[in-house]
């Protein structure tokens, strides 16, 4: 798992691009979800890349901090190694990585 991020010279704004490779090697359903996209309400699907890892680029307002996850299969929920930091999430069902632009 990983995170890029590239802060934009002519607008406020951070691409981040989220990677996450499942330590099975199947094929999966990955979603993004977090403060960003209201947790789901517009779902951010990772796209499959050849070598079995799935990533997506969003463009975020620089100078945030948003907590996130990643759902997998609609059933597992999982942080990136590469978040800026943790929190436990209000549903005491473990921690939510934090981003920050």
């Amino acid at each position: 798992m990983s995170i890029e991020k590239k802060p934009l010279k002519v607008r406020p704004e951070c691409r981040v691009t989220f990677s996450y490779r499942p330590g099975d090697g199947d094929r999966h359903r990955v979603e993004l979800r977090g403060d960003f996209n209201d947790w789901g309400a517009d779902s951010v699907p990772l796209k499959r890349q050849r070598d079995g890892s799935y990533r997506v680029t969003l463009s975020l307002p620089q100078g945030g901090e948003y907590a996130f996850r990643y759902l997998v299969d609609e059933t597992h929920w999982d942080n990136d190694e590469a978040a800026d930091g943790y929190k436990p999430n209000p549903y005491g069902s473990g921690e939510n990585g934090i981003l920050r632009t």
